[in-house]
């Protein structure tokens, strides 16, 4: 019976993903014949260009010409001097209880001792030059390469600061705008017009949102560098929806970020004579030479997807997006999205990466929840179970002070944590952080030993 209903389940929900598909091929047939939307060249994929303001008012992209021509040389030359020295690294991530090796190659900088998961995979970080801290980089090349990412941190944690300001600022006037027409047309409707504006800007407006909060949504602490050459790639899976091409990185949630965070990611195309732009006459779609950013909401078949195409030094943001349900006939997706936190606001959108001819580097910016992530909590993990371990004063042997089952338990738990989140996770990845700087090998021994002293009391019990 359990076998039959765990059956009857897995044909509903592929029936589901069925009918979701083939309704985003409907809505696919229509968009072949939208152009450029704007100036800056966005590509709307599907019917309704006026959604662009509602569905992707958070989306913000910059062109190269706004950022000072110092900053791309030293960002550029960073790039392909951590690809000289091999530094990029395909990671072996899960995906639904299967492993795979990421097709783009990547590489993990940002404050010591920090780290970032994603897809049951923890990297560490390359440390950039922070006061304070001894880090030795394996070649002079290699430091003055992660001082031009922290340079480039610090630039666009300012820029996102300005721009979250700058849409504050807008979307009050919104609100005001909206709340005097509303009371003009009737005061009672004001009220309740009002009130479910007041709500429904609560997600992106934020008016008591001071300077602080601005500035720990936006403070940087890692960047996940991405590099790939398409050319060199023997299959790459396309885009199933929109009929958008070649991926280099699947439609996604950002993992393992701190609430209403913004995400920044800067791009570096090796454009060239060799490879350029598609000189189709009447190119339908996105043009395949050219490296772009997919965007759509999860689950909604009505919202049309947009390809963003990136050039040399374009860099956008992804500000914390508003919750807007989905209009969907399935009672159980529209309660999925109803139940929605705070939590899940991320989860509302999807991005992929459009793989165009030529070779990419990105450095995607994120602050990285890291609550469970850094040394100074795992070290803290550890020194709470060892207060439970004593020495004999006499034969030095050691012994547990209490045999009680809730601090058993939370040593054993402990003892797993240090175990398969971070020694395994290390040193599966083998030597690859040797490349860059020796910087982790004392902390990881140092973790090691508070392990042997955990194995002891886990076998004591």
């Amino acid at each position: 019976m359990k076998r039959r209903a765990g059956e009857r389940e897995k044909e509903l929900k592929t029936w589901k993903e069925s009918c979701f598909a083939f309704r985003m091929f409907i809505t696919l047939i229509v968009i072949h014949s939208v152009s450029d939307v704007n100036a800056a060249g966005l590509q709307c994929f599907g019917k309704v260009i006026s959604k662009w303001k509602t569905k992707y008012s958070k989306l913000i992209f910059r062109k190269s010409e706004t950022v000072p021509e110092e900053l791309h040389e030293m960002v550029q030359k960073s790039f392909l001097t951590l690809r000289e020295h091999d530094c990029f690294f395909q990671d072996l991530v899960r995906i639904k209880g299967k492993d795979f090796l990421t097709p783009v190659s990547r590489i993990l900088i940002g404050n010591p001792g920090c780290t970032y998961k994603y897809l049951n995979t923890r990297l560490f970080t390359v440390p950039w030059p922070t006061e304070g801290y001894d880090i030795k980089y394996c070649s002079p090349q290699i430091h003055d390469a992660c001082k031009a990412l922290i340079r480039l941190n610090d630039y666009l944690h300012i820029e996102a600061v300005k721009t979250l300001q700058g849409q504050n600022l807008c979307e009050t006037k919104e609100v005001k705008d909206t709340t005097v027409i509303d009371r003009e047309q009737s005061f009672a409707t004001s009220l309740t017009e009002q009130g479910s504006v007041s709500k429904d800007q609560s997600g992106v407006c934020v008016p008591g949102d001071d300077s602080m909060s601005l500035k720990n949504r936006t403070s940087y602490n890692l960047t996940l560098l991405n590099y790939m050459d398409p050319q060199q790639m023997l299959y790459l899976k396309q885009e199933p929806y929109f009929g958008m091409g070649n991926m280099a990185v699947s439609w996604h949630h950002d993992e393992n970020l701190v609430e209403r965070s913004t995400v920044a990611v800067y791009s570096y195309s090796c454009e060239d004579s060799a490879v350029g732009e598609s000189n189709e006459q009447e190119l339908k779609g996105r043009d395949p030479a050219v490296w772009h950013v997919g965007l759509k909401v999860a689950w909604d078949i009505e919202t049309p997807g947009l390809a963003i195409p990136l050039h040399q030094g374009d860099f956008y943001l992804m500000l914390d997006i508003k919750m807007r349900y989905p209009c969907h006939s399935c009672p159980e997706l529209v309660a999925r999205f109803s139940n929605l936190s705070l939590d899940d606001l991320n989860m509302t959108h999807q991005h992929c990466v459009l793989a165009g001819l030529s070779p990419r580097f990105s450095s995607t910016h994120r602050v990285a929840d890291c609550s469970r992530g850094t040394l100074e909590y795992i070290f803290g993990q550890c020194e709470l179970a060892l207060q439970n371990l004593q020495t004999d004063s006499d034969s030095m042997a050691l012994s547990l002070k209490s045999l009680e089952a809730a601090v058993v338990k939370q040593v054993e738990e402990i003892h797993n944590e240090v175990e398969f989140e971070w020694l395994r996770q290390f040193w599966f990845q083998g030597k690859r952080y040797l490349k860059c700087t020796d910087w982790w090998l004392k902390p990881m021994a140092k973790l090691e030993e508070f392990w042997r002293k955990m194995e002891i009391m886990v076998d004591s019990c």
